[in-house]
């Protein structure tokens, strides 16, 4: 079973995020909250696999919130739910270990994809979301060639690690994929995030996206 704490400060938004999750049987809501404080308060109680929260909320925003549960709770990953027009917040998540980004008027398929690869390790983001975080983040991250540059100066095996996670693979799926154990993963992923220059994985998936990888 995957646990979730949910926060948003609209109530009818939460009501439909959880019903969309409650399509899959293995998912599972052990908390909901109208604001960010309340969130962390539950992800400490419950230590639940995956932090569902709203990146704007009235008090503690999603970013604070994903500092705490990251620095309390390292074990929880977080996935912040965005609108268009909030480039500056998602520009700021991108540092805070947010493990995706989900559009609040997307697919809710991606809801169900990206609650899922946050849970197994991995990465997710929106299609529109990564697009819109590229072009926010200017000359900072790679675009294009640059990317190509950059991910050009890793290893045919880093780059095949690189590419997975940019598809949102966790890392037990890309030990299995690429017949590594899951340890041999974690230290490519050290040094890819070096060579990168990246803090995270969602850093890393959008390198990948812009590079072809994906």
């Amino acid at each position: 079973m995957i646990s979730i704490v949910l926060a948003d400060d609209e109530a009818m938004i939460r009501a439909g995020v959880r019903s969309i999750l409650a399509t899959d049987p293995e998912f599972e809501v052990v908390g909901e909250a109208g604001d960010g404080g309340p969130a962390v308060e539950l992800a400490r109680a419950h230590r639940p696999r995956v932090a569902l929260l709203d990146i704007r909320m009235p008090r503690m925003d999603g970013l604070a919130a994903t500092a705490e549960i990251r620095r309390l709770v390292p074990e929880t990953s977080v996935v912040l739910l965005t609108t268009f027009g909030e480039d500056d917040y998602i520009a700021r998540a991108l540092g805070e270990g947010a493990s995706g980004f989900l559009l609040k008027a997307g697919d809710p398929r991606e809801l169900l994809a990206g609650v899922r690869a946050a849970a197994d390790g991995g990465a997710y983001l929106s299609p529109a979301v990564a697009r819109r975080v590229i072009d926010i983040n200017g000359g900072r991250m790679a675009r294009g060639p640059a990317a190509r540059g950059r991910a050009a100066g890793l290893t045919d095996r880093e780059r095949e690690v690189l590419a997975l996670v940019g598809a949102g693979l966790s890392n037990a799926e890309i030990a299995k994929r690429l017949h590594l154990v899951e340890g041999t993963v974690k230290s490519y992923l050290s040094a890819i995030f070096t060579r990168l220059d990246v803090r995270n994985r969602v850093q890393a998936a959008i390198i990948a996206y812009e590079a072809g990888l994906v």
